[in-house]
């Protein structure tokens, strides 16, 4: 369920962040609104990423089926961490999790606001996603890359439990799980 090709949730994912984006210039929300509220689901992707990856995709389940399942969404990613045909989450179970994400943040935002608002949080899921596969697959010359995917390589393969953050360190360094590296 999870050996896809890399390049899978940009066709899954781009048409639906241009409909979030176009829904939302279609309803007269401003520009400038707009642009808030994009950069703003983008901000939060960040925290989700971190939240959902320490306390959802780390959490040790007691029973073998939740034992089973969680190697299924995350286990197989940490037992096969440079396997180039398995992405960290399979795009049908991302798009249940986005569903999920997307009623939440309904009882919260108002629309027309919640629609540059989620294409934003869905980039961010899409820039990790992609980002992610870099870090496990591409070679970099760029510092920045390199300290982070030297970040998250450490989370790999010397402490599971610290460095949560993928596509940045921010909620490591706030939530203390950074490290000593």
């Amino acid at each position: 369920m999870s050996k896809t090709h890399w390049t899978l949730p940009i066709f899954v994912y781009v048409p639906i962040i241009s409909y979030f984006l176009y829904l939302g210039f279609s309803n007269d929300l401003s520009l400038g609104s707009s642009a808030l509220m994009f950069l703003l689901g983008v901000f939060v992707w960040t925290f989700a990423e971190y939240f959902m990856h320490r306390f959802v995709f780390h959490y040790e389940p007691k029973t073998a089926w939740g034992k089973r399942l969680h190697w299924l969404m995350h286990g197989v990613h940490h037992d096969y961490p440079q396997d180039a045909n398995r992405l960290v989450l399979p795009p049908g179970l991302s798009l249940i999790f986005a569903s999920a994400f997307f009623l939440f943040f309904y009882l919260l935002i108002p629309v027309p606001s919640l629609y540059p608002y989620f294409a934003g949080f869905l980039l961010g899921y899409l820039v990790y996603d992609i980002g992610h596969y870099a870090m496990h697959h591409f070679s970099f010359k760029s510092s920045i890359f390199k300290k982070i995917k030297l970040h998250h390589m450490k989370h790999h393969y010397v402490e599971p439990h610290e460095g949560y953050g993928v596509s940045s360190p921010l909620w490591d360094i706030i939530f203390r799980t950074k490290g000593k590296w």
